[in-house]
């Protein structure tokens, strides 16, 4: 299920939450009677700056509000601003470490938004400050629940009572860097996670290890992606890490189209192993985050990723992959 802030008004008309076709379907229509004009959209999330863009494109003035420093809280600060700059540059205005206090209404309909240091006005407000598990109905038949709220189950998919499974954006899942239970709600996890309760359920046998909280995202031509653990989760499991931030080419330099990508890698001090990556740049850049989420599952060290023998041809990038120069950055730095 959407959040939605519980405010007077949340019901008005104009606040939408975009999270089945349906909705974007009416959302399509409200934008199409041309009476829309100014945007406000709450949350600095994958679904909040895809929303901020596509409003920026249907010619709205657009404002979005996130109580972090800067938007997308699962990249580190440094890779974040990255991403907040590529939306100023599209035109969006950002109010960062601001937090929504109200919602403005008249005659049932959404006039602005108040947040804890000002007051913007809004012909449409879209709620993108992400989900939480619907499990009402499992925690009243007495199934535990785990992380968020969502339902608790082991490797085969199976729920704490014999003989009832779940999996998808209800059920926890296990982060296999952190090694602790988690919640995420992606479609990718859902797809695997169904797959492996379907075969336990037809009388097979299937296990689900775990995640690296991979994903990826794209603001106009800026792509971005992340996967394993970030600086703060390291702080707070105790982890002593390093990390290694370079800038390179998405091509060979002297290739035509060839972008800037920026590749940050975190590593544990000590024993070398890769923890969490995340990649900000140009077309070309994201799916190289498949690498490191490959090497995180194998549990590779920054050093051994030095040699990996990655595919290379001027238009596809530099001799030395920029994935593999942050990984060797990295080596440098233990």
């Amino acid at each position: 299920m959407p959040v939605c802030p519980d405010f007077p008004g949340a019901d008005a008309s104009g606040i939408c939450g975009v999270n089945t076709l349906q909705s974007g379907v009416e959302l399509h229509r409200l934008l199409d009677t041309g009476t829309v004009r100014k945007g406000v959209v709450v949350g600095g999330g994958y679904i909040g700056l895809e929303m901020a863009e596509a409003l920026v494109r249907r010619g709205l003035e657009v404002s979005l509000i996130t109580h972090s420093p800067e938007v997308m809280n699962t990249l580190d600060a440094d890779m974040g601003r990255l991403v907040s700059q590529a939306l100023r540059d599209l035109g969006v205005t950002l109010y960062l470490e601001e937090t929504l206090t109200d919602f403005v209404t008249k005659k049932g309909k959404v006039t602005g938004v108040k947040t804890d240091k000002r007051s913007l006005p809004a012909d449409l407000v879209i709620l993108g400050l992400g989900v939480r598990p619907n499990t009402g109905l499992a925690a009243a038949a007495g199934i535990p629940l785990g992380e968020k709220g969502s339902i608790r189950v082991n490797g085969r998919m199976e729920t704490g009572i014999a003989g009832i499974w779940a999996a998808g954006d209800c059920a926890e899942s296990f982060h296999l860097i952190s090694c602790r239970p988690m919640y995420i709600a992606l479609g990718t996890v859902a797809n695997r996670q169904g797959r492996v309760a379907g075969i336990n359920l037809g009388g097979g046998y299937a296990t689900f290890p775990g995640v690296v909280g991979t994903a990826v995202t794209k603001i106009c031509q800026v792509e971005v992606a992340r996967t394993g653990l970030q600086e703060k989760e390291l702080s707070a499991l105790g982890i002593e890490w390093v990390s290694a931030v370079i800038k390179s080419r998405t091509k060979a330099g002297y290739y035509p189209g060839a972008g800037e990508i920026t590749v940050k890698v975190l590593a544990e001090r000590g024993s070398g192993r890769l923890l969490g990556g995340q990649i900000v740049g140009m077309e070309g850049s994201a799916k190289r985050i498949d690498t490191l989420a490959t090497a995180l599952h194998a549990g590779f060290t920054v050093e051994e990723m030095i040699n990996l023998d990655l595919g290379y041809a001027p238009p596809f990038s530099p001799v030395w992959d920029p994935v593999v120069i942050a990984a060797r950055e990295a080596a440098k730095l233990l």
